[in-house]
């Protein structure tokens, strides 16, 4: 049967930069083996298929494939679907207010607001589901930098050293020194996320832009992801993170992340804290979506 479905690049306010999503609206008689099949012919970073809500008060279901598995959370495609549906569904209201969009996802409800002002891209954030919490011991530092294809001394700045955080979806971040060792890490040189484990999520204080605070990477080989353009559960996730080593003051801060700038794929993603007596009471991820194809799927 006939199965409409978008693309979008997401985390970005132009097109064929940021990461890539593709939407599946018209789901029908699709089983879970079905829709790995589909994202695996898509072979983007994720695939979402669009459900009727279980609860008719929320804009709709959601179920989350990269080419390998299914995730319980993910940041661009909840950015990428809450835009979409806003603007399929009420695209004039949308030009004139923020639209709410509450997703089910295998996490929870994720509650997004859609946005888009006269000249700019359209937009949208969500509050985190789930605040990051830590999960673990990291590995060493010289172990990882052996299976990044680093030198020890590049892991680690300031007070940061590797930690296990997740916010629903489980990562190893590693904070690495420069913008030149970055550049240089090697996303095959283990498989990353593979059996349930960790995707590894590479960060730095060097930019590459002007007004960012952190320069990412992320690798998850295991997933069926080689490198990921943006990485909005990872970003989540960083909250905790930023609230170890950075210890930001009370009220309303935000921090840009860029990545996907070696991959040719630039992307800004907005994580957004409220902190209070020094604890982390609530978090953002924001960004920019672009549409970019739409068509039909004849299975």
């Amino acid at each position: 049967m006939p199965r409409r479905f978008y693309t979008l690049d997401v985390f970005t306010d132009a097109a064929l930069a940021g990461n890539a999503l593709a939407v599946v609206l018209d789901v029908g008689g699709l089983d879970e083996a079905a829709m790995q099949r589909i994202a695996r012919e898509f072979n983007l970073s994720e695939t979402v298929f669009v459900f009727e809500p279980r609860n008719p008060i929320n804009t709709a279901a959601v179920r989350i494939f990269t080419p390998a598995r299914e995730l319980s959370f993910a940041g661009h495609p909840t950015v990428g679907t809450a835009v979409l549906l806003a603007h399929l569904r009420a695209g004039d209201l949308l030009s004139a207010q923020d639209l709410r969009v509450v997703l089910e996802e295998k996490i929870g409800e994720v509650v997004c607001v859609a946005r888009h002002r006269r000249g700019e891209a359209m937009a949208a954030y969500f509050t985190l589901p789930r605040l990051p919490e830590r999960l673990g011991e990291a590995p060493p530092p010289g172990e990882l930098a052996a299976d990044l294809g680093l030198e020890a001394a590049d892991v680690g700045f300031r007070n940061h050293v590797p930690r296990l955080y997740g916010a629903g979806t489980p990562y190893l971040f590693v904070p690495v020194a420069t913008l030149d060792a970055m550049a240089r890490a090697k996303p095959d040189k283990k498989l990353w996320g593979a059996n349930g484990g960790p995707a590894v999520y590479l960060y730095c204080p060097e930019i590459s832009r002007s007004g960012s605070d952190y320069h990412a990477r992320m690798f998850a080989s295991g997933w069926g992801v080689y490198e990921d353009p943006a990485t909005g559960s990872a970003a989540a996730a960083f909250a905790g993170v930023v609230m170890a080593f950075d210890a930001p003051p009370d009220g309303e801060q935000m921090i840009l992340i860029e990545q996907g700038f070696e991959m040719g794929r630039p992307s800004l993603i907005s994580l957004g804290l409220e902190i209070e007596g020094g604890a982390l009471r609530a978090a953002t991820i924001g960004g920019s979506a672009v549409i970019v194809s739409e068509g039909t799927l004849r299975l």
